[in-house]
């Protein structure tokens, strides 16, 4: 793994040699606002901790289920779920204050 634009942009190794010997993984960026810097605006579309977490749990499920079931997997499966459910959490209670998409802790 490789560290392009820290916080948002990664490179990771693909391991089939016969394609391309890398990938980028890229997660939305925000900035504040120019006209409002109480609020942040998007200025790299990517993806979120949270769909990364839920695609590695759906890896990691599939894996249990038809591959390579063991306890590890399921450990890890579990520490994924509550990662997202925190991650939820967190965004739920910006929600819930109103403090979203603002700089605003």
């Amino acid at each position: 793994m490789k560290i392009i634009d820290e916080g948002y942009t990664y490179e990771l190794e693909n391991l089939d040699l016969d394609c391309a010997p890398t990938q980028q993984l890229k997660f939305i960026k925000k900035e504040p606002a120019a006209d409002d810097e109480a609020r942040y605006e998007t200025v790299q579309n990517g993806t979120t901790n949270e769909e990364v977490l839920e695609m590695l749990i759906s890896r990691l499920q599939y894996l249990q289920r038809e591959k390579l079931s063991c306890k590890e997997n399921a450990c890890t499966i579990t520490k994924l779920e509550e990662a997202l459910m925190w991650l939820n959490k967190r965004t739920n209670d910006r929600k819930n204050r109103g403090v979203l998409d603002t700089q605003k802790p």
